[in-house]
């Protein structure tokens, strides 16, 4: 075969790095956002915040500003002084401000507008803030950390009489609890972990493997002298190995009587019964009439099954919302919540040395971290430009929630957003993923707006979300001693004309996290 040469025509996508920066900032969440944004401060140096000084000053010119500002002070009596030396009246056009991200009239981000200065995403709640005096006399109460089960459990050994052994297998002990006070590892585990493992225990003859057996069994014991310690502590419950335990250590420091030994049977005995309601069976098995049965259930019902979850430390911030809702009139404002958004520029005292070197810009080390930050500061305002079109579909779109609640939220796919902005499916998934939104109903994700359609016997479609509502009205509004089954509730959407199956109202139920009949029955 001979070689030729062909000449062919083809078109393809090129993900450049601005495009790929671009998608990856449009599917980060806040905290996410704050951290690159937090990374790319320190490792760029021409991109700066707007409430950092416009450029570092050399140390000598610094000082004399100093001294020049603390005489006129002495001399006026004021601190306005240093606006003497005069600001820009208006924004740069690199930098992001929060008067360009507001309702349906958006301007474009080139073209800055003047306003009053926000919060930016350095202060979310959670991060220091320089504050007054008055806060920081706060500091130290908010920012404490609270204590811990095992600071707690800790604190208590200190007023026990224990020897050195007791103490080190107690807080070996205090040490392998889990989050909800429970003790996941058997005692015969934890000796062997501290034996080295299941070689240590020779089962062979001699005198070797006889002293091993031997400090195994000791130590074993040293661990059940250590539980009980550890099972007399406060919170009631702790160090147990399974739940009935944890109920039956908390049942025995209230006052004996005959509700608080049936409730110590059950736990101990038939606490799987207790969990299907299954009281007949119960009064059968215990002897017990109604009344008692009802006394020992509602002694049960008020234990803690985790006695270490308050203390436990929770990663959890509040939500913060990236677009707020507001009734204004007939209709609804838009706008990127001012506390998410970056406050970002380049720094002009570097731009305009880079600018002044021999070869301008582009001959400068310096000049690719200078269109980094451009394209930075570029790709955020597109993020957040393209959140706020989608919310405004959204808000569109779902105005009868809006107005009226979830009971009159429509059918809703990402598809229909898409095509009505001109963007792709996927890109709108990125924005609807991690981004919430404060309602006059509360503060929802974007995703919770989408719901899949039910047909209707008038011919219509209804959301899936105001089912699950539906579902969840019916439900509270039931009778607890005879609590409606999904056949039940199946039938009760029908004559609203809604057409279900009893398979598709358990999987809402569950997703309401909403116990079955047979567990929401009450006597």
């Amino acid at each position: 075969m001979r070689p030729t040469l062909q000449v062919r025509l083809s078109q393809h996508l090129a993900l450049t790095p601005q495009l790929q920066q671009s998608i990856r900032l449009l599917q980060l969440s806040t905290l996410e956002l704050h951290q690159e944004v937090e990374q790319m401060l320190a490792s760029n140096p021409l991109l700066e915040t707007e409430d950092e000084h416009d450029a570092p000053l050399p140390a000598s010119t610094q000082e004399r500003l100093t001294e020049r500002e603390e005489r006129e002070e002495r001399l006026t009596g004021s601190t306005d002084s240093a606006t003497a030396d005069g600001s820009a009246d208006a924004p740069a056009a690199d930098e992001i401000r929060a008067e360009d991200f507001g309702t349906t009239e958006r301007d474009d981000w080139e073209n800055g507008t003047e306003g009053d200065d926000f919060d930016g995403i350095r202060e979310q709640p959670g991060s220091a803030s320089s504050g007054s005096g008055g806060e920081d006399d706060e500091r130290p109460e908010t920012e404490a950390p609270d204590a811990t089960l095992q600071d707690v459990l800790r604190a208590q050994m200190a007023g026990m009489k224990l020897n050195e052994i007791e103490r080190a297998a107690l807080l070996a002990l205090i040490e392998s609890l889990n989050d909800d006070g429970y003790l996941e590892d058997s005692l015969e585990e934890l000796v062997t972990a501290l034996l080295g493992g299941e070689d240590s225990a020779d089962d062979g003859a001699g005198p070797d493997g006889e002293s091993s057996q031997e400090q195994r069994e000791q130590l074993l014991a040293h661990f059940k002298c250590a539980l009980k310690w550890l099972q007399s502590m406060e919170p009631a419950g702790v160090g147990a190995r399974e739940l009935s335990e944890c109920l039956e250590l908390q049942l025995r420091t209230l006052p004996r009587s005959p509700e608080q030994a049936l409730a110590v049977v059950i736990c101990r005995r038939h606490l799987d019964l207790l969990a299907k309601r299954d009281w007949r069976r119960l009064m059968s098995l215990t002897g017990a009439d109604d009344e008692l049965l009802r006394g020992a259930q509602a002694l049960i019902s008020g234990l803690e099954p985790k006695p270490g979850r308050r203390f436990a430390r929770s990663d959890n911030r509040p939500v913060v919302p990236d677009v707020i809702v507001q009734k204004a009139g007939r209709n609804f404002r838009v706008m990127i919540n001012p506390d998410v958004l970056p406050k970002l520029r380049i720094n002009d005292l570097y731009a305009q040395a880079l600018r002044a070197t021999r070869g301008g810009v582009s001959n400068s080390p310096l000049g690719g971290q200078l269109q980094e930050a451009r394209w930075f500061i570029k790709n955020i305002q597109q993020r957040f430009d393209t959140i706020l079109r989608v919310s405004e579909a959204i808000v569109e779109r779902q105005r009868g929630f809006f107005t009226h609640g979830e009971l009159a939220m429509k059918p809703l796919v990402l598809r229909e957003i898409a095509d009505e902005l001109g963007l792709h499916e996927s890109t709108i998934s990125r924005v609807t993923t991690a981004k919430y939104m404060a309602t006059p109903w509360g503060t929802f994700e974007l995703k919770y707006f989408f719901g899949s359609s039910l047909s209707t016997e008038a011919g219509g479609n209804a959301s899936s979300t105001a089912v699950r509502a539906l579902i969840k009205q019916f439900i509270a509004a039931e009778d607890t001693t005879s609590p409606l089954s999904d056949s039940q509730l199946s039938t009760m959407l029908g004559e609203q004309g809604i057409t279900v199956a009893r398979r598709t109202v358990a999987k809402y139920r569950e997703a309401l996290k909403l116990a079955p009949a047979n567990l929401r029955k009450s006597r």
